[in-house]
């Protein structure tokens, strides 16, 4: 794990609200609503707080309809929780300046392509969420659909009319949509059900050159 990654996760859990959260979720998938009633605050609170989980990679969101679900990433806990002890572990025989040397260069390219999804994501996704257009670039044309696919839920099967209805949410080409995120390893196809891949094998933008 890289540094700037590490403390991200340790900010994120330096509010008892966002602990709080994580426990509440342990059990199980819940809406900002019900998480608000639950720790006796504000939605907006919510809001703020789970993009801090979220940034840290924490929590991940699903869309069920017009409700937004909150899910524990349990693994992504896990091992971030583990990686300081891995950094203790290696500092024993390496030095400092060995250990973070490509830091630096790594948070920068991080950087650089976060904020180049973010261009893309406003150039083409419209504020209430609509695609103006499909890219004619492969890399951004990557980048939106990666956008795309993750208001799906991991593990669902999808019957082929509900998940041109999902598409059709963003752009009315859902045939055409629905065609790139087979061909490009979000989702598979078996007799009509689609579902989606492991993220390992979705194509990524930032293996472009």
């Amino acid at each position: 794990m890289q540094l700037d990654q590490l403390v991200t996760f340790y900010k994120a859990l330096g509010d008892p609200t966002r602990v709080r959260i994580l426990a509440i979720l342990a059990n199980g998938p819940l809406h900002g609503q019900a998480l608000a009633g639950k720790l006796g605050v504000t939605p907006p609170t919510i809001t703020h707080h789970m993009a801090k989980l979220r940034d840290a990679g924490v929590v991940y969101e699903r869309r069920d309809k017009n409700t937004i679900y909150f899910y524990l990433h349990d693994a992504n806990v896990k091992r971030q929780s583990q990686a300081i002890v891995n950094v203790m572990e290696k500092a024993k025989d390496t030095s400092v300046d060995e250990l973070f040397a490509e830091d630096t260069l790594h948070v920068q390219r991080r950087h650089q392509m976060a904020a180049e999804k973010m261009q893309v994501i406003r150039s083409f996704i419209t504020p209430d969420g609509k695609l103006k257009q499909i890219p004619s670039q492969h890399k951004k044309k990557l980048i939106v659909f990666e956008y795309m696919v993750r208001g799906l839920e991991k593990g669902r099967k999808y019957k082929e009319p509900e998940i041109n209805e999902y598409i059709r949410q963003f752009h009315e080409d859902y045939a055409t949509i629905r065609r790139e995120f087979i061909m490009n390893h979000y989702m598979y196809r078996e007799e009509g059900i689609y579902e989606l891949n492991p993220e390992e094998m979705w194509a990524k933008a930032e293996d472009l050159q």
